[in-house]
């Protein structure tokens, strides 16, 4: 008679390391947007500061368990019934503030502006708990890695350690937090996710030169521009982040949250100027970016 092995469970990880389970509350977040569910991922791995955010007001429901946990064994979706660890969290303390002063909160307002709608968690309270989570270290190795069944039905998104079974389904070699990033004359870039590049991203575009795209999806039209020199596209684009227009009259008149970025053609480090400056003039003459037709003054 052959005996299989117990199924390895994320309830059981928590008992071996004396975290008794019905003081973990477990959530998989899955934002509702489609603009910031899309780039979720990268505002978990790039930028704790908003996701520490994210998770720190909910609604009258979810901030009542929170307020009774000690601990949040915190997850992202990952594909359907699945979820993917991202860190396991002390609830060291709460506080109440007014609705209008969570939204006022300066990450709240950037996640808003990443797609994230509305008031959210505040419903029609005049008021709500804001949690100090503190990431702990616990299996801090497997944060990006470690993937578990999600039990019983999705939408239900926020589950006592206690109440139910969590299977770990794998642990993946490579961290998937950090999406592998797409061939050059493949990739292309939202305003939003200017703020959220990967840090791998950034090393590559900070070697690259050469000639990008910007296109305004709200109506098609398109602006050429170059870094060459001592400048690289992740500097350019980076100015774009900051400014949302780089200096040009014609984008300044216009929403940044609307532009896509992309590279039209990549040229060598030591290419001459003037060279640059004809390829990137005849890019502006094929697409016809000059204005009435585009967004290039010249």
């Amino acid at each position: 008679m052959t005996l299989s092995a117990p199924e390895l469970t994320l309830n059981a990880l928590l008992e071996l390391s004396d975290l008794p389970p019905s003081e973990v509350l477990i959530f998989r977040h899955r934002p509702n947007e489609k603009e910031l569910n899309r780039i979720f991922n990268r505002v978990v791995s790039e930028r704790s500061d908003l996701f520490d955010c994210y998770q720190s007001s909910h609604s009258k429901l979810t901030e009542a368990a929170l307020k009774n946990a000690r601990y949040l064994a915190s997850f992202i979706r990952h594909t359907p019934k699945t979820a993917l660890f991202v860190g396991l969290y002390e609830v060291t303390s709460n506080r109440r503030i007014t609705m209008d002063a969570c939204v006022a909160r300066p990450l709240h307002q950037e996640l808003m502006n990443l797609g994230m709608r509305g008031k959210k968690a505040t419903e029609t309270r005049n008021s709500l708990l804001e949690f100090t989570l503190s990431l702990t270290e616990w299996h801090s190795n497997w944060r990006g890695r470690l993937i578990i069944r999600w039990p019983g039905l999705e939408r239900s998104w926020y589950r006592w350690g206690h109440k139910n079974e969590f299977p770990v389904e794998a642990i993946a070699r490579e961290n998937l937090l950090h999406p592998t990033m797409p061939a050059w004359d493949e990739l292309v870039l939202s305003y939003a996710e200017l703020a959220l590049l990967p840090t791998t991203w950034q090393a590559a575009l900070g070697q690259w030169r050469g000639i990008y795209l910007i296109t305004d999806t709200s109506d098609g039209k398109q602006y050429v521009g170059s870094a060459y020199g001592a400048d690289n596209i992740l500097q350019r684009w980076k100015e774009y982040d900051r400014t949302g227009h780089g200096g040009n009259r014609l984008l300044r008149e216009r929403d940044a949250r609307n532009f896509n970025f992309a590279i039209l053609e990549r040229v060598s480090p030591d290419l001459p100027d003037l060279e640059v400056i004809r390829i990137e003039s005849n890019w502006k003459a094929r697409l016809h970016t000059r204005e009435p037709n585009g967004l290039n003054q010249n």
